[in-house]
């Protein structure tokens, strides 16, 4: 019931808010986020992945965070030696990674992707995912942050086409939370060869959040 009331309460506040760009500093890094990017600093999830992120040696790996909005994991990554590239599929996120990479002077690699489908073919060291959560199907761009489809379509694609970026040694980390139909999510990943270990959970006032290793099956 708590839970319930927060959200009611805090949800229409935050979408006042954030109805305009606002600025966000990290650390020594500055991010002009717009109202059609998901906000780092009000959504757990992105936070989570980053901490989680910070604590696996990346210099000299390459770097692919799918779906990066504001950014914000990718230019941790940058600054920290990786080689990275970063995708959304909202051409407003692209724009603003653009933006802020160049104002940040961070070199990332930037494409307006559909999961995949225009990343230029190569095998990644590290893949980042924090994925649309929400089984319901997308209508206007905003929505892709949210919703992975109907029937969880998102989450096919994904691992239909994971398997031509990676090699054998590669670490694949993504952030899910209570609410997702994680036994779908598990039974796409294992039709398509993987299997899905917990690796970290974090639980906060809203929602318990779960990082999971996508691993190839042996």
């Amino acid at each position: 019931m708590l839970r319930n009331i927060v959200a009611y309460t805090y949800k229409p506040t935050l979408e006042k808010y954030l109805s305009r760009t606002r600025m966000y500093k990290f650390e020594d890094i500055k991010l002009e986020i717009p109202p059609q990017v998901f906000h780092p600093g009000f959504f757990f999830s992105t936070r989570f992945l980053l901490d989680y992120i910070k604590t696996i040696p990346i210099q000299g790996k390459q770097f692919l965070e799918i779906g990066a909005g504001s950014g914000l994991i990718s230019f941790i990554a940058a600054k920290s030696g990786a080689f990275v590239t970063a995708t959304d599929i909202n051409p407003v996120a692209v724009d603003y990674l653009k933006k802020n990479s160049i104002k940040n002077e961070l070199t990332v690699s930037v494409y307006q992707s559909d999961l995949f489908s225009q990343i230029p073919s190569r095998k990644f060291d590290l893949i980042a995912i924090n994925p649309p959560f929400y089984k319901k199907d997308p209508v206007k761009i905003k929505d892709f942050s949210w919703y992975c489809g109907s029937n969880g379509e998102y989450f096919q694609s994904l691992f239909n086409d994971l398997g031509k970026y990676i090699h054998r040694h590669t670490k694949v980390f993504m952030v899910l939370f209570e609410g997702c139909d994680i036994n779908m999510i598990r039974e796409f990943a294992g039709c398509n060869g993987f299997h899905m270990v917990c690796v970290s959970q974090r639980k906060n006032w809203l929602e318990t959040l779960f990082i999971y290793k996508i691993n190839l099956q042996e």
